[in-house]
């Protein structure tokens, strides 16, 4: 099991990639016509993090979102407003721009028999334009037409050739998604350089499968992705399309179906205990547990009791009590005699689930400790002697936990909060800590089944369903910015009653800049206009910046807290009771449910404030409309969905399903499903892929960059 600590790629494993697919991880700089400028953008457009890790196979997965289709061929009389056209026709006269102007426009005038185009150029070279498009040329021109006082132009067509050339005109051409500074002649030329780089790949589907579904091989897939003949070719459901969808949800369950078979080959260590510990922890409660809470519980006590390891998700909705339900886990786990541990994705959210877990744990004498990046120097070496020596029962913290210098005496269950915010590599590394301890992964973020399966694979599911006893609903009201004035009035007598408010800012862009300037510009408005203390919090400051601030607004030294989304996963200050959240229609549905969560949390009625800039679009409409009449957030989740797709349910950053670039849930949920059966059989009757089909879906795993999962086949 030590093996699975060996989480960093190694020479060795370049080295057990298929020779054939060498071409294809070479880096995109050894493209043609890729040079360092070029290779800096193709980086960052397939969102790698340095050149070195851009390879050729990117581009094949880059694929394009629609098609300008060159074959519409009205006449100039007959072309529509801002439609895409194909004009052939004869050149007139060239109109050049008045010397000393250089920002009039230079005109060609052509003609064909139904009526006069202009096109017009700016910054134009004119002697370029005379060779291009010499007089009384016969010519075909394509771009988007406009019509300004009954007269047709073409702005910079997109293409000009002379008819005697016009097989170089290409009629169907894909559109990609770009970056700025890359054209797209440019991407194209990288793209074609990619195709010419593909093997002949060895087919890793059934037989039967490819036939039922119409799957064309994977290489022609690829170039048929890259070559859409029309508006069906770009369309989900493409054959082409569907084929690498199919590919990529078969090489993310078969590893996830990898992992969990070697997580499951190593067998569990039983806990069982009277449960005396947890008895003491519940006694000591202010509250009782839900029933959803003490149904979870005696699921999970039950896995943990069994011989196989415990792999449980633990779905909760925010408020829904999770951090309960994994305190008596991991009370189970420290009567039994072993540690558990808590991995939390932040720093701000691992203090505060020590300082409420120690509080409870301590009723039943348990001792807790809190490991984190800040944690240095010789505190943190006490710290590690007492994790090491058994002293420490329950340790929680960041990433810190599974770093090198950390060693367990008897690590016998692991909790992952947040998991999303974790790749599946560290959850690895984590549980290579112990000797295959018992895991239980856990989110706020209600997740709909399909995208479980997506990203955790079959895993085991439980869900909190209710709200702890005494929460009141939340009041959500959506007003427009421009009665911020109103706002801030209502705010003042409300703080001049005692009550306490959040007040979130959004992230102008993904930069830390502008969501500190927005946060600081609301801070001092905000200052300025209530004259009372007001605390601040955002991602540029330092760890004990951000206690010091949540430490004033938790004891009331501070009663309004300005804030960017850092407060959005697990800070808990049950008396706050107003939220308000600047440019709404910027946030996703789910963090927006995240967001109210952190008011309702005492016994007072609370209101979530959403302010939105207008005018808003249907979709925008829509997603706050649904958070106005509903606090369920797993209907929330399922709208979330069918609103903004997958990628933002789980907070990845590009829209779909996580991990996949060419696969959806929304458009090919059914073989979603087949993957999954296909890679259990596959796992079932040849565990080691050492079958020739075995052998091609290895082939696959490294094409997807699964390359974590086939070291399972060579840990034990």
């Amino acid at each position: 099991m030590a093996l699975l600590h060996c989480a960093r790629p190694s020479t060795i494993l370049l080295a057990m990639r298929p020779a054939l697919l060498d071409p294809l991880f070479a880096t995109v700089a050894t493209l043609v016509g890729v040079g360092p400028k070029l290779a800096d953008l193709l980086a960052k457009l397939l969102g790698r993090e340095s050149v070195e890790e851009s390879r050729v196979v990117d581009l094949l997965f880059h694929a394009p979102y629609n098609i300008i289709d060159r074959r519409n061929r009205p006449g100039i009389a007959h072309a529509p407003q801002g439609a895409i056209v194909t004009i052939q026709g004869r050149v007139d006269r060239h109109q050049p721009a008045p010397p000393g102007n250089r920002s009039a426009p230079y005109r060609v005038f052509l003609h064909d028999e139904t009526g006069e185009l202009a096109l017009t150029f700016f910054r134009a070279r004119g002697d370029w334009l005379s060779k291009a498009l010499p007089v009384d040329e016969e010519v075909m021109v394509s771009g988007k037409i406009d019509w300004f006082n009954g007269r047709a132009s073409m702005v910079h067509p997109d293409f000009m050739v002379k008819v005697s050339e016009a097989e170089n005109l290409p009629l169907v051409e894909p559109v990609y998604p770009l970056t700025a500074g890359l054209s797209p002649k440019v991407l194209r030329r990288a793209i074609d350089g990619a195709l010419s780089k593909m093997p002949v790949f060895p087919e890793w589907i059934d037989e039967a499968l490819a036939a039922r579904e119409s799957f064309p091989h994977v290489a022609d897939a690829f170039r048929d992705l890259h070559d859409p003949r029309d508006g069906a070719d770009i369309d989900p459901q493409a054959p082409a399309r569907r084929r690498l969808a199919y590919d990529e949800f078969l090489a993310g369950q078969l590893s996830l179906a990898l992992v969990r078979q070697r997580l499951r080959k190593v067998t569990g260590q039983p806990i069982r205990a009277k449960g005396d510990f947890a008895a003491k922890i519940l006694a000591n409660l202010p509250f009782s547990m839900t029933a959803s809470q003490s149904a979870a519980v005696k699921d999970i006590l039950t896995d943990m009791a069994g011989e196989d390891r415990m792999l449980r998700l633990l779905q909760g909705d925010v408020g829904a009590g999770k951090t309960l339900v994994a305190l008596m886990a991991m009370a189970t786990a420290v009567e039994a005699g072993g540690q558990a541990v808590l991995m939390a994705p932040t720093e701000i959210l691992a203090r505060q689930h020590f300082a409420t877990i120690s509080r409870f744990a301590a009723s039943a004498g348990i001792s807790c400790e809190v490991l984190t990046g800040r944690t240095k120097g010789k505190e943190r070496r006490e710290i590690e002697e007492r994790i090491a020596s058994g002293e420490a029962q329950i340790v929680i913290g960041t990433h810190a936990l599974f770093q090198d210098s950390v060693s367990y005496k008897n690590l016998v269950l692991a909790v992952v909060d947040e998991q999303h915010r974790f790749g599946v590599h560290q959850r690895l590394r984590l549980t290579a800590k112990g000797i295959s301890p018992h895991m239980l992964v856990m989110t706020a973020t209600p997740i709909p089944r399909t995208l479980v399966l997506a990203a955790f694979g079959d895993m085991d599911v439980s869900k909190l369903t209710e709200k702890p006893a005494g929460r009141k609903p939340i009041t959500t009201v959506t007003i427009p910015t421009e009665r911020i004035g109103d706002i801030v009035a209502r705010l003042k007598s409300a703080l001049a009653e005692g009550k306490k408010a959040y007040w979130i800012c959004p992230l102008v862009e993904e930069s830390e800049e502008s969501d500190l300037m927005s946060a600081e510009e609301r801070h001092a408005v905000l200052a300025k206009s209530l004259g009372a203390d007001i605390g601040l919090i955002h991602g540029r400051m330092s760890g004990p910046e951000k206690d010091a601030a949540m430490l004033a607004f938790k004891t009331g030294e501070t009663r309004l807290l300005v804030a960017t989304t850092v407060v959005e996963v697990g800070v808990d200050v049950p008396d706050a009771t107003i939220m308000v959240i600047e440019h709404a229609e910027n946030f996703g549905l789910a963090q927006l449910h995240q967001l109210r969560g952190r008011v309702g949390r005492g016994d007072e009625a609370s209101t979530c404030i959403l302010l939105y800039k207008g005018p808003l679009s249907e979709n925008g409409k829509a997603r706050l409309s649904i958070l106005r009449d509903s606090e369920d957030g797993f209907l929330i989740a399922e709208e979330d969905l069918k609103l903004r797709g997958e990628g933002e349910l789980l907070g990845t950053r590009q829209s779909g399903t996580p991990g996949f670039r060419i696969a959806s849930l929304e458009a090919h949920a059914d073989l979603l499903e087949i993957a999954r059966k296909d890679a259990a059989y596959t796992i079932e009757r040849d565990p080691e892929l050492s079958s020739e089909r075995g052998r091609n879906l290895r082939t696959l795993l490294y094409l997807h960059r699964r390359d974590e999962a086939i070291r399972f086949l060579h840990a034990g």
